[in-house]
């Protein structure tokens, strides 16, 4: 499957007067996206909840997009096809690129289990010089499964959920990931902490982030 192509013709890229580094200014902050990847039940979405909480209450701005979320809204008309999870990943590749313009931290939580199609995102934002970090939300098989926190994995060993990741479905992890957390292994707050201290060292955010912070 390769990338989208542009169909509409007669179009052409109109320039604002403001620019990145005056939306950037206004917000006291550099936008990026942090694009955790991993398998359903890893913890994406409850690392992404505490990571956008945190970074909040640090006065940073930041916008979380969530898998489930964006196909209830954005993407409501894709199912879980290859070439509808290819679409999904694009769409969400080009929003989180335009929060990044913007100056937004944008932190997402999807499967996206195919590198190719993380690549498509990366790139998107590598020709747009945004940052784009991909953060492995690593997890065994057997612990994510035995989380199964929406009854998926029951259903796809059913047979009930075809194409599922990580059952009649691959998943092909990152093969050089921006960052590295072990859900068997680590807290939430742990992994959080772990994205953050990445985030720091590539001078995104201030050194002075409160961990513990609270509304």
């Amino acid at each position: 499957m390769s990338e989208a192509q542009q169909k509409a013709t007669n179009v052409h890229w109109h320039e604002g007067a403001i620019t990145r580094e005056d939306r950037h200014a206004l917000l006291g902050q550099k936008g990026c996206t942090v694009w955790l990847t991993g398998l359903s039940g890893s913890g994406k979405s409850t690392i992404t909840v505490e990571l956008e909480k945190v970074l909040v209450m640090n006065s940073r701005v930041c916008y979380r997009l969530d898998g489930d979320n964006i196909r209830m809204g954005l993407n409501k008309n894709l199912g879980f096809s290859a070439d509808d999870r290819v679409e999904n990943i694009r769409r969400i590749g080009e929003v989180a690129k335009l929060f990044g313009d913007l100056g937004v931290i944008t932190t997402t939580a999807f499967i996206s289990p195919y590198a190719a199609d993380r690549e498509i995102c990366r790139k998107l934002h590598e020709d747009a010089k945004i940052p784009f970090f991909e953060v492995l939300v690593d997890c065994p098989l057997s612990v994510a499964e035995s989380r199964d926190p929406k009854g998926l994995y029951k259903k796809a060993r059913a047979g009930l959920i075809k194409n599922f990741t990580g059952i009649d479905d691959p998943y092909e992890a990152p093969a050089e990931p921006d960052v590295t957390v072990d859900t068997s292994k680590l807290s939430v707050e742990e992994c959080v902490g772990e994205i953050i201290s990445f985030l720091q060292s590539r001078d995104i955010l201030p050194k002075d982030i409160d961990l513990k912070k609270k509304p």
